[in-house]
């Protein structure tokens, strides 16, 4: 059963996100706004070094174009950089384990998720990766991914705040100065608080231990901290180990879980901060911070009332109790539900407790988290754009409505900035819905799932709406490292990512151009509870039906099944 003590972690954390969110939009605001910090001094002439460097101006802003085709060439780029570090890892230094390199199909994969922000793993880091890839293959995309999502959400807040404009700022000093004024020294403060909490930072392999019984034991180690800290405050997810979150050198203790879980949050929850700072009123961003914490309050609610109450099928034998399966024991029933709330909410994928063996409807939860668009909260960046565009369908479907201007944070939402936003809503229902159909059918992809019946199919969709959803995450009942998989999941990662991002930036430049209307008798307020409650809907409707279908096929059939004592 629930507990009192559950309760209170959830609705604490909770609390502390919403605490959390005015301080890191401050910081936030200043790199948005290229003002200088206390960072400056040590970290400018860095910075400058880059622009001299690479021959960019910072000074000289882009159109949405320029921007999107900058941003666009920057990706391919660095996925074929790391596409050729893991593919050679065989031949590389820093692999004193001698690890071979991988095969074409899985560094295509890799190399796709961690460019993305995904951090899709079929692999075992610890059995398959060296020193080197781990770290210049794929720890750097950690920053670089994350500080994409957020430069992407900086040229859309302008687009909001400009007025007659045809620029949106500037690709390169964006990232540069996200990855240096915000992501750098967070890490380097976070890395520093997790190896004083236990976890291992070192360029060495391996080290020897005694067991009780006597034996010897070989456990791996390597710059764990490093990659760490990144992989949670870049919501990216990928782990060193195998196991994890749920690995005591990636998460030793419950302190160091719920500093990970908070990692996951703040960046999203500051930027929806400073969003309303950027166009000039706070309470909008307040208004998006609530609409975005009641649905994350819901979901972690019922994944918690759910694995507390167990599973149907052992309650039809007359067993009652926690569902334990799957969990770290460290951490129980309360954390470990609410972390899989956190790590879907956001995209950000790591796992301290399998969701495969979470129960039917529990493990509803992740997979619908992300199905809403992975913006309850979101990837860094690329949550406060995603809700963005439910914003924009939501004051245009209240304007159609009640018969009034659809307006939004002084700008009017015409027909092209409506047909954007569906264009980039609409990428995820089709590649979900259509890749898994395709592995449904398949030969190869009916190879994947460990399970048969609605689990397996859950199986199926979890993957792809996790590699779609840029999440990672993964129900781990399913094995995904054939080229089958490898290829359709590295495909939907690509075009969930970078089929949203081209329309956002298009909305951003169709924005900037306009005039700023202000507000009047007849504009729909957007601040209020009525409009937190209509952005609620919308995400409901428009992001979660959509998939209701499929969710009846998977986790409720699973559970109905579970109700009569079916196991497959």
């Amino acid at each position: 059963m629930t507990t009192f003590a559950g309760w209170l972690l959830i609705f604490g954390f909770t609390a502390l996100v919403a605490l959390l969110a005015k301080p890191f939009g401050l910081w936030l605001h200043a790199v948005y706004e290229g003002r200088r910090t206390v960072l400056h001094p040590v970290l400018g002439p860095l910075e400058h070094g880059f622009y001299r460097l690479s021959g960019v101006d910072p000074q000289r802003e882009q159109g949405w174009r320029a921007y999107a085709l900058h941003l666009l060439a920057f990706q391919v780029v660095t996925a074929l950089f790391t596409y050729a570090v893991l593919r050679l890892q065989g031949v590389l230094p820093l692999n004193p384990r001698a690890l071979p390199g991988l095969g074409a199909d899985g560094a295509f994969n890799t190399a796709i998720a961690f460019v993305t922000n995904t951090n899709w793993q079929w692999y075992s880091g610890e059995a398959a990766l060296s020193n080197l890839s781990q770290m210049l293959g794929l720890t750097i995309h950690n920053f670089l991914s994350a500080a994409t999502g957020i430069a992407v959400a900086f040229a859309l807040f302008r687009g909001f705040a400009r007025t007659e404009t045809r620029t949106v700022g500037n690709f390169w000093a964006d990232l540069v100065r996200v990855t240096l004024y915000i992501l750098l020294p967070a890490c380097i403060l976070y890395a520093v608080f997790l190896i004083a909490s236990g976890v291992p930072q070192t360029l060495a392999s391996t080290v020897d231990a005694a067991t009780l019984e006597g034996a010897r034991q070989t456990i791996v180690v390597g710059p764990v901290a490093s990659q760490e800290a990144i992989k949670m405050l870049g919501t990216n997810g990928g782990g060193f180990f195998n196991a994890n979150s749920a690995h005591p050198f990636e998460n030793p203790s419950a302190l160091t879980n719920l500093v990970q879980m908070l990692s996951i949050f703040v960046l999203g929850a500051g930027l929806t901060w400073c969003f309303g700072k950027a166009v000039g009123n706070t309470r909008q961003g307040w208004a998006v911070l609530a609409a975005m914490l009641a649905l994350f309050l819901a979901g972690a609610s019922i994944a918690y009332w759910q694995e507390a109450v167990g599973g149907p099928v052992l309650h039809h034998l007359g067993v009652a109790g926690a569902n334990m399966e799957g969990k770290e024991v460290r951490f129980g029933i309360a954390a470990s539900a609410l972390f899989a709330a956190v790590t879907t909410a956001a995209s950000c994928g790591a796992v301290n407790a399998m969701h495969d063996s979470f129960t039917a409807l529990g493990g509803l939860v992740p997979l619908f988290n992300i199905q809403l668009g992975e913006i309850v909260i979101g990837g860094v960046g690329s949550g406060i754009y995603g809700f963005l565009l439910f914003a924009l369908l939501a004051v245009f479907i209240a304007g159609l409505m009640v018969g009034r201007t659809p307006e939004y944070v002084g700008k009017k939402i015409e027909a092209r900035e409506v047909k954007l936003a569906v264009l980039a809503i609409a990428v995820l229902p089709l590649c979900i819905l259509g890749f898994t159909a395709i592995a449904a059918v398949l030969p190869a992809g009916l190879a994947g799932p460990l399970n048969k019946g609605p689990h397996g199919f859950s199986e199926i969709l979890y993957a792809f709406t996790s590699a779609t959803g840029n999440n990672g995450s993964a129900f781990a009942g399913l094995s995904a490292g054939t080229p089958f998989y490898n290829g359709l999941l590295g495909a939907a990662m690509w075009l969930g990512r970078f089929f949203v991002i081209v329309p956002v930036l298009a909305i951003a430049g169709s924005l900037a151009a306009k005039k700023h209307t202000p507000a009047s008798a007849g504009s729909f307020p957007t601040t209020g509870p009525l409009w937190i409650a209509l952005l609620i809907g919308t995400i409901l409707l428009v992001g979660g039906l959509t998939f209701l279908p499929s969710l009846a096929l998977g986790p409720v059939a699973d559970h109905v099944t579970g109700l009569a004592g079916t196991t497959y």
